[in-house]
């Protein structure tokens, strides 16, 4: 399995009384996203590399169950973590397993895997993380590595093991500092509009009581006060405004404690809490001025963000936008963008629908690129359900755009992709 990095009543006045102390002051937008230093050499050897995907060869099966033992011996040997998670940590354990061969996957690509652990150190700060506890999860993980590759497990693989978690926590652990150094960990954002659209999806409005700094095409963690130290993450639908205030597309999912209770528990006063923005699929990644956007679904959100952004940017761009779904009533945010191709004339858009036959473009996004393509000369910025996400770069790849110019952000969390 390979990972790629590029990418949904009233409430107490202070529903979360132990929020952290209040920030510094503002820094420069500048000085928001500190960039860690890039190693000039990977972190491990050719040999080390080979022992660790080696190891990871042999624990990969049995790879669930590897992370449940994990943090049993974690919170075992050090109960003083364990309030730090979600009392269900299902999604939790997928996200170490994820995030951990992530790692092995980047070991001999140090821009990336500085670019990657410092996006996770930044984004561990909201759940608490301190320089003290990674020697304890490096312990633990270690351990777990050991029962699960049973007699595979050798003195050269520990060590190479060992140096590996101690390059990746060093590039946590200063990425967190320096941006401790210049903005919170978490920012309390009250609700202030909703939208329902039908379906299940719903346009949040939140004010963050703190400046907040994002790129449009960047994605934000979110936490209810209905179900603490549960984060999902959701695009910001629109470029930063003057008044600060930040717009999310969120569906109900099944089964999705968080996305369920923002479209059908949350009202206008409750103070939810945002994490730091993250994410690569911004404006200033296109090399050329021709975009193609691409959204399905409540992937739409990231691209209007950027359709926005070009727009502030006084359309310097030419933007070809496709916006698909299933059926024609889940083609949600048409009218919005049709008003916006015809404010500007630099924005072509198109709708298509796949499973129901109506007036207009029918087939999947990825049908419709190659039919309307190529796209060899654009940056294409893509958004929406994994599926589609790959499927439309394989077109496009097919077409004979460069992977360098075709744009997305993680599938489903943070920094993780798993096509």
């Amino acid at each position: 399995m390979r990972f790629r990095i590029k990418r949904s009543g009233g409430t107490p006045a202070n529903p979360y009384p132990q929020d952290p102390a209040p920030a510094p002051a503002p820094a420069p937008a500048s000085a928001v996203r500190p960039s860690p230093p890039e190693p000039a050499d990977p972190p491990l050897s050719p040999h080390e590399t080979a022992l660790i995907r080696a190891s990871v060869a042999v624990v990969e099966p049995l790879a669930a169950d590897m992370t449940v033992y994990f943090y049993a011996i974690l919170f075992a040997r050090y109960p003083e973590v364990r309030p730090m998670f979600p009392p269900g940590m299902d999604a939790q354990r997928g996200r170490l397993l994820r995030s951990l061969l992530h790692i092995v996957d980047l070991v001999d690509d140090p821009e990336n895997l500085v670019r990657f652990c410092g996006h996770l150190g930044r984004d561990h700060r909201k759940f608490g993380a301190l320089r003290a506890h990674f020697p304890a999860v490096g312990e633990c993980l270690l351990a777990a590595l050991a029962r699960y590759a049973g007699p595979a497990w050798t003195a050269d693989i520990a060590a190479a093991w060992t140096k590996a978690y101690g390059a990746v926590a060093d590039v946590m652990i200063d990425a967190a500092e320096q941006d401790a150094a210049v903005r919170p960990a978490v920012w309390p954002a009250t609700v202030v509009r909703l939208v329902p659209h039908g379906h299940g999806i719903a346009e949040v409005t939140v004010r963050p009581h703190m400046p907040y700094e994002y790129a449009a095409g960047q994605f934000v963690s979110i936490e209810t006060p209905w179900h603490p130290k549960q984060w999902r993450y959701y695009s910001p639908a629109n470029a930063p405004r003057e008044d600060g205030t930040l717009t999310f597309h969120v569906r109900a999912v099944p089964g999705g404690s968080v996305s369920t209770a923002l479209v059908h528990r949350a009202a206008v006063g409750d103070v939810l809490r945002l994490g730091p923005p993250m994410g690569d699929m911004v404006l200033d990644a296109a090399v050329s001025d021709d975009l193609v956007c691409v959204a399905g679904g409540t992937g739409l959100a990231p691209i209007r963000a950027i359709v926005e952004e070009v727009a502030r940017r006084d359309g310097r761009h030419q933007v070809q936008l496709f916006l698909g779904a299933r059926t024609g009533a889940e083609l949600y945010g048409v009218d919005d963008m049709l008003r916006l191709a015809q404010r500007h004339h630099w924005l072509t858009f198109r709708g298509a629908v796949s499973h129901e036959y109506i007036p207009g473009i029918r087939g999947s996004l990825p049908q419709v690129l190659a039919e309307y393509g190529p796209w060899y000369q654009h940056d294409v910025y893509l958004s929406g359900p994994a599926p589609m996400v790959v499927s439309a770069m394989e077109t496009l790849t097919l077409g004979g755009t460069s992977p360098d110019r075709i744009h997305h952000d993680p599938f489903d969390t943070p920094v993780l992709a798993t096509p």
